[in-house]
């Protein structure tokens, strides 16, 4: 898990991919953290994003630096407690200025399932799961 976030860290930029009806649905997203074992991403509860993930919690993330990439797959589970929250926004401070833990907005959302590939153009694919 921690490659995995040190790969989606060292990238900048990830896209999220969610499912909308039956039409794929990408943005990019930039926070990931690790809170309590668990790799935690943030959004906005006012946002089509989070609306497809509570239709539909499966989600794919695939980012590229340098050659190689990374695709990881599973299901994105809404936590709503303050705490992870708070550890998010404190490790991201530039979204405090959008959001809060005691907001009506801000939500994390934790991978339960989770395989990660990483790939490139001179080596085998290798997966990790968590």
């Amino acid at each position: 898990m921690q490659e995995v976030l040190e790969f989606l860290k060292s990238c900048g930029v990830y896209y999220l991919a969610t499912v909308d009806g039956d039409e794929p649905k990408v943005r990019p997203f930039g926070t990931a953290e690790i809170f309590e074992g668990k790799l935690y991403i943030q959004t906005g509860k006012k946002k089509d994003c989070y609306k497809q993930l509570l239709n539909n919690p499966n989600a794919e993330i695939c980012c590229f630096k340098d050659g190689a990439w990374m695709r990881l797959k599973g299901r994105l589970i809404p936590d709503e407690r303050v705490e992870a929250k708070k550890d998010m926004l404190d490790k991201n401070p530039n979204l405090r200025g959008m959001y809060d833990e005691n907001d009506d907005n801000t939500i994390v959302l934790y991978f339960e399932d989770a395989e990660a590939t990483f790939y490139s153009f001179t080596a085998a694919p290798r997966t990790v799961t968590f």
